[in-house]
């Protein structure tokens, strides 16, 4: 109960999430986040219910923000021009993150990933400032890493990462859509939104969102997919409107133009 009011300003009245990431220039630079306050107002625009973002995009766009919840990266380090972008430390607090008004952290945390302890003791650790604080924790759990190959993207080790993240102390799990992912819903015990991933097309990430929502999982925490589309706000709309609206994916994609 402590985590209510917070939880309840990322999640809408239905419960369900439409999360747009914009951590993305802390690993690959500026590119296509180059004015972060504009992409903030698009997307509330648009419908948007939070903004997974920087310690530093949090500090500056404060104003922007003010209306949306709120979701601070507390770990990182690894940039591409490094030899594993894959790579993660922890950077940040659960205190760091109330600092500049958080409703709540994430980190990744990948089973299977070569430094796959750490990533868990850095999650357990949020964890267990997240209860003491009243903070969400929102786990990112994506078996080897966020940036593995298809040896570790088996249906067994989705249902392994989630269950993972949930007995680890998380609040919202964000995990990647894959086939029969009912199944990884039904393995874990805490809701799910699902992440964009690499660039499709909006029909694809309409398709991907619509299908996930359709086997249980209760959003989605979409980046380059929302803000790197022509019309960011239309995009955001569309997404809303299958999320939270019950719109078909035919229904959506008129939304678009």
């Amino acid at each position: 109960m402590h985590k209510t009011r917070r939880l309840n300003r990322i999640l809408a009245r239905d419960g369900r999430a439409l999360i747009v990431a914009m951590d993305h220039g802390a690993i690959q630079g500026p590119k296509g986040l180059e004015r972060p306050g504009e992409v903030i107002q698009q997307v509330e625009a648009g419908g948007a219910d939070a903004i997974l973002t920087t310690y530093g995009i949090a500090r500056a766009f404060g104003k922007e923000l003010a209306r949306l919840g709120l979701i601070i990266r507390t770990d990182g380090g690894a940039s591409t021009i490094g030899p594993d972008v894959s790579d993660s430390s922890g950077l940040y607090t659960v205190e760091d993150a109330l600092r500049v008004g958080a409703d709540g952290v994430v980190c990744n945390a990948g089973p299977g990933h070569r430094n796959e302890v750490q990533h868990i003791e850095w999650l357990s650790e949020l964890s267990s400032g997240c209860d003491q604080w009243g903070v969400v924790l929102v786990a990112e759990m994506v078996p080897g890493g966020f940036d593995s190959g298809p040896e570790f993207r088996t249906l067994e080790s989705h249902k392994l990462a989630a269950r993972f993240g949930s007995e680890y102390g998380a609040d919202l799990l964000k995990t990647p859509y894959c086939d029969r992912f009912e199944e990884v819903v039904r393995s874990c015990y805490t809701p799910i939104v699902v992440p964009g991933g690499s660039k499709m097309t909006e029909e694809q990430l309409l398709i991907m969102v619509y299908n996930a929502i359709q086997a249980g999982a209760i959003g989605c925490a979409v980046g380059r997919n929302i803000w790197g589309a022509a019309d960011p706000t239309k995009m955001t709309a569309a997404l809303a409107a299958v999320i939270h609206g019950g719109a078909t994916v035919a229904e959506a994609l008129k939304l678009l133009g």
